[in-house]
């Protein structure tokens, strides 16, 4: 009687793709490298990326350095927001000082 061999599952088929192509070891190391990480990062999905190099470290710079920029752009129009205030304030207490020494 001859022994009959089931047909390799598609699962198992799977499987050895991902190991033959190398993605199982490239993701078991970037894994490794986030569970040794001593301070986890926020956002764990872009550490992934970022070291599996879909992301590039050039455009994530660039991305914090939008927001930085964005923040930095809303603090500057409020400072000349104050500023114009400052000076109204500064002619209307000049304007009556002079008012006053002229009395």
């Amino acid at each position: 009687m001859a022994t009959h061999r089931a047909p390799e599952s598609k699962r198992e088929q799977f499987r050895r793709y991902l190991e033959k192509s190398g993605v199982i070891e490239t993701l078991t190391s970037v894994l490794v490298t986030l569970y040794e990480e001593p301070e986890k990062p926020n956002n764990a999905l872009d550490f992934i990326k970022l070291h599996l190099g879909v992301v590039d470290p050039e455009q994530a710079d660039a991305e914090a350095l939008r927001m930085e920029l964005a923040d930095l752009q809303e603090k500057c129009n409020q400072l000349m927001e104050e500023n114009k205030e400052l000076k109204n304030k500064l002619m209307q207490y000049e304007s009556s000082s002079e008012e006053g020494a002229g009395v």
